[in-house]
């Protein structure tokens, strides 16, 4: 038996408890306030010990950018799925999945501000990011299928003025442009996108609270809004009384 092999592996350094420290950083300090330094003295380790690891600060913020987008979007397909599996209507499953970021959100605020919060000084997020971040969007764009397959989509009163809005590329992350009446299904559902994030924004930021009597419910609220601009009618009666 090689037990050199065994003692080795109990000594590395793990990226886990690495990034661990770090989220605790994101708390008290923010984004800004991280470092490979500051890391190190948090885990009780030589610097050197985290550069071998993570060897720039850029390549342990883009860890912690991939987690957050991934742990946010799978709070999503997991609130998704139990919605399909009680036979919910799109509309709800809607409702449930952006719940689901909600929730996530303001448990993980720290997270939600790396991600959607102001740039970091200095950081540009690389392209090993970009899959972690389509599941969001990703989420939103099956149950927006799925309700343009099961017909539970109201035409829209007025459609996007002029040729399509959207690169190429966007549309067919979606699965290509529906027919018409829909054909501008993909630019509405990047409406509803936008809106969520931005409602988040103000949820987490705090920029309702002096304002809304109840947020919670008022976030249900705007998402049924938001989602009368694709033709989706979220059931807020199911709402009443939470």
């Amino acid at each position: 038996m090689d037990v050199s092999t065994s003692v080795d592996d109990e000594n590395a350094v793990r990226p886990e408890a690495l990034k661990a420290a770090a989220r605790q950083l994101l708390v008290k300090l923010g984004a800004s306030g991280l470092s490979l330094e500051a890391v190190a003295e948090g885990s009780g380790l030589a610097v050197a010990d985290v550069e071998g690891v993570f060897p720039h600060r850029d390549d342990l913020l883009t860890a912690l950018v991939i987690d957050a987008y991934d742990e946010s979007a799978a709070a999503m397909e997991e609130a998704d799925r139990s919605a399909g599996a009680a036979g919910a209507p799109a509309g709800a499953r809607l409702l449930a999945v952006t719940r689901a970021l909600r929730t996530w959100s303001f448990d993980n605020s720290a997270e939600f501000t790396l991600i959607y919060g102001s740039p970091v000084a200095g950081y540009h997020a690389p392209q090993d990011t970009v899959p972690a971040a389509s599941r969001t969007p990703a989420v939103l764009a099956g149950i927006v299928r799925s309700a343009l397959a099961a017909g539970e989509l109201t035409p829209p009163r007025r459609a996007v003025p002029g040729p399509p809005l959207l690169l190429p590329e966007a549309v067919q992350l979606f699965g290509g442009a529906p027919e018409a009446p829909f054909s501008d299904l993909v630019e509405r559902g990047m409406v509803l996108w936008s809106n969520l994030i931005g409602l988040l924004v103000f949820q987490v930021f705090s920029r309702t609270h002096d304002s809304v009597r109840d947020e919670s419910a008022y976030f249900d609220f705007a998402i049924a809004v938001a989602a009368e601009s694709i033709g989706l009618t979220v059931p807020l009666e199911e709402t009443a009384g939470r």
